[in-house]
């Protein structure tokens, strides 16, 4: 499985303008610097977002986009559906029938039954996980990396997968 980059990168804005703060009003190329994206992207992003509800923008000197709802309220779900559709949705089967025009398994289908699982699961970690939360978990890697630092020790990667999910 993969995520888009559009998903990645459209997270990381919202996360971006969330951790600035509410009413914190920021232009395209404060964004893109920020989070080292070009500024056609990021551009493209925020029209995106802003057509999708999730950011509003004003013109002008003072202008830029701001959050339309607190990070709370914004759930990462709601944000990868916008960018990237659902993992496994109701035409999904019809996208990838084959050479034919209906699949060869529409009856029984062990593997859409383990899409629509997996999609299930994502669906509730996503729906349930808010920028906040996001917010909150950033600020408790950065104390074990301040803590880690301190002591002189790197943990690998996977240990510090295992950390964040504790």
């Amino acid at each position: 499985m993969k995520l888009s980059a559009q998903e990645e990168y459209g997270l990381r804005c919202l996360l971006f303008m969330a951790r600035k703060g509410a009413g914190e009003s920021l232009s395209i190329p404060e964004i893109s610097r920020a989070e080292g994206l070009s500024i056609p992207n990021v551009a493209k992003l925020m029209r995106l977002l802003r057509l999708g509800g999730f950011v509003q923008s004003a013109r002008g000197q003072a202008g830029g986009y701001t959050l339309t709802r607190p990070p709370a309220q914004v759930t990462v779900g709601s944000v990868m559906e916008l960018l990237g559709g659902t993992f496994f949705g109701p035409h999904f089967c019809e996208r990838h029938a084959g050479v034919e025009r209906v699949c060869a398994h529409t009856d029984e289908c062990a593997i859409r039954c383990l899409w629509a699982k997996i999609n299930t699961m994502l669906q509730d970690v996503l729906g349930k996980t808010s920028l906040q939360d996001l917010l909150i978990q950033e600020q408790e890697l950065a104390v074990r990396a301040a803590n880690r630092r301190e002591r002189g020790s790197e943990p690998s990667a996977i240990a510090e997968m295992a950390d964040v999910q504790t």
